[in-house]
């Protein structure tokens, strides 16, 4: 994709725009919005705080205190059930 101005990008925004249904509209809003909401979201942490988050799993682990995998397949199988 090339480089665009800011104005440009708005200018070819606007013509692509124009020519979506209300229901399209409303769509690609709920994207834009929920596209926001996640870099919003998206805080970056201290090498610190990773680090110790690290060593709080491999704690976990060690106690014995996860799902295999195998568990994990066997278990989704009944998430969507029922619906």
């Amino acid at each position: 994709m090339k480089n665009m101005s800011a104005q440009s990008v708005e200018q070819e925004f606007g013509q692509y725009w124009q020519k979506l249904s209300v229901v399209e509209k409303e769509s690609l809003l709920a994207v834009a919005k929920n596209y926001v909401e996640l870099k919003n979201d998206a805080e970056r942490i201290s090498i610190e705080q990773y680090n110790k988050e690290i060593e709080e799993a491999m704690a976990q682990m060690d106690a014995g205190e996860y799902l295999s995998h195998e568990k994990v397949v066997e278990m989704s199988k009944t998430w969507t059930r029922g619906k």
